[in-house]
């Protein structure tokens, strides 16, 4: 390109370049789709891009997460946390030591205990008690580590997913794939770094800020794709837009960009002129990646895909895939998992059972998927919700909801891992007879959150950033690696 052309080109103002994308120009939808206001200091990264691999602090065991959130958080005392004394309880009146100085989401008056619903049995030579709503899960029981005793202090949906993804139940954090692909970057610059794949109808109570970058750089926000439909909204050129074309246009305005970027330093500079390249790329990369129409019979039948339907099964299946083609990061939502039996779907010997179904079999193919392609060691796969389930019965205004169900509980629930130098067939932390505390193994949210990154190879304690005057962190000021865990 000559002068005179570029010259020509930079003479164009950013202002009509948008508008004319608006109609229809893919990369700037995009872009537009992931863009935000942010400020805070950069990395150091220069003119380059923001995404580029990073070096670790120390070689980790994993390369990438995939994180199922089970948004409404599932009862650990009908799938897990086997408690044979809760029977014995079942119907009897929740004594009132239970009830004294706590505060429950609805709960009020003197509830009923409540028994489980589900029956259990130990598995595989680890021994661990896994419930008849899994059966595919418990015949996997010898890959999974499970955390008996995570705790929180969130007893809010929202404030609670927040706090589970961002390590803060205040909005304006960043998420945890937006802290480890600012840490370790992306290993595949033709796809995003941080993939967010929702199923159950609904997003997460918490909205698009359980996946978003708060003070970081825009870039690093997770990217929302769907399963049905188009992939990415407004990723393909209309009519009369060739790659060629967009080329020019990439190349003139990121040329101007990259004008800004060296007078001001601003980060998000590099995040546009990211954004666009991202774009670019993905019109290619993106249909092909998303597409399970072409993984074979033994595959659909092995997770219960539906190739053009959405749900928690494709989802798991595209987030193999992604993993596979090096995307640092997959965040899995299914919403639907609430049990407080005001209604049959809310029950928790229906409701509950039914959701079960829904994700049972596709997470158990997701784990066996990664480890006959060799990428489970290196895939480290988190199942949970945002809080457990109390012992005794939710009433309301004292009465008797109309179905079985369960309140909110802080102080003890359950979640899994597997893979990414996780130990198989452990069980750390035990709650008491009624699963009401945790008696020994307590660990709280930013404990799990330290040891996700420890696996990726990340010190919680030096992945920071600096903003407004003071270095946060994923952990804020606590965490600790569970080393019970980890080989």
């Amino acid at each position: 390109m000559s002068p005179f052309e570029l010259q020509s080109l930079q003479a164009i103002s950013r202002r009509h370049f948008l508008v004319e994308s608006a109609m229809g120009l893919g990369a700037a939808a995009f872009g537009a789709m992931l863009g935000g206001c942010t400020t805070g200091s950069s990395k150091g990264i220069g003119a380059h891009d923001p995404m580029m691999p990073q070096a670790p602090h120390f070689p980790g065991k994993a390369k990438s997460v995939i994180y199922l959130h089970m948004a409404g958080a599932p009862s650990q005392l009908e799938l897990f946390d086997f408690k044979p004394e809760l029977q014995r309880l079942h119907n009897q009146l929740c004594p009132p030591s239970l009830l004294e100085g706590k505060k429950f989401a609805f709960i009020r008056g003197t509830p009923r205990m409540l028994g489980p619903q589900a029956n259990f049995k130990q598995h595989g030579e680890s021994g661990a008690w896994i419930s008849d709503y899994v059966p595919h899960l418990a015949s996997i029981a010898d890959e999974l580590a499970f955390l008996k005793g995570v705790s929180t202090d969130q007893f809010n949906h929202g404030p609670a997913q927040l706090f589970v993804h961002t390590g803060s139940a205040r909005l304006g954090r960043p998420s945890m794939g937006s802290w480890v692909t600012y840490g370790l970057g992306t290993e595949n610059s033709n796809l995003p770094g941080f993939v967010v794949l929702t199923s159950g109808g609904k997003t997460p109570d918490a909205g698009k800020s359980v996946w978003g970058s708060g003070f970081l750089p825009s870039v690093y926000q997770g990217v929302q794709c769907r399963t049905q439909g188009e992939p990415v909204l407004y990723l393909n050129d209309p009519p009369g837009v060739d790659r060629e074309l967009k080329r020019k246009m990439i190349d003139a305005v990121n040329a101007v960009n990259q004008e800004h970027f060296l007078e001001k330093g601003d980060p998000e500079t590099l995040t546009r002129m990211h954004q666009y390249e991202l774009a670019y790329r993905m019109q290619i990369a993106v249909p092909e990646v998303m597409n399970i129409n072409n993984e074979p019979a033994y595959i659909h039948q092995l997770y219960g895909t539906e190739p053009g339907k959405s749900s928690f099964a494709n989802n798991c299946l595209l987030a193999r895939k992604l993993v596979e083609q090096g995307v640092r990061f997959v965040q899995l939502y299914d919403w639907g998992w609430d049990s407080h039996g005001t209604d049959e779907s809310l029950a928790i010997d229906y409701g509950l059972r039914n959701k079960c179904r829904e994700i049972d079999r596709a997470t158990t193919a997701l784990i066996l998927d990664l480890k006959q392609r060799g990428l489970l060691d290196e895939t480290l796969v988190v199942w949970g919700g945002e809080f457990g389930r109390t012992p005794m019965q939710e009433n309301r205004e004292n009465k008797t909801n109309p179905f079985l169900g369960r309140d909110h509980h802080v102080e003890a629930f359950t979640l899994f891992m597997a893979g990414g130098g996780v130990r198989p067939g452990v069980t750390y932390g035990e709650t008491d007879e009624i699963g009401y505390y945790p008696i020994q193994g307590k660990v709280s949210v930013h404990d799990v959150q330290a040891t996700i990154l420890n696996q990726l190879g990340l010190n919680h304690e030096q992945l920071t950033y600096e903003f407004q005057g003071r270095q946060f962190r994923l952990t804020d000021v606590s965490g600790k690696i569970i080393n019970q865990i980890i080989s």
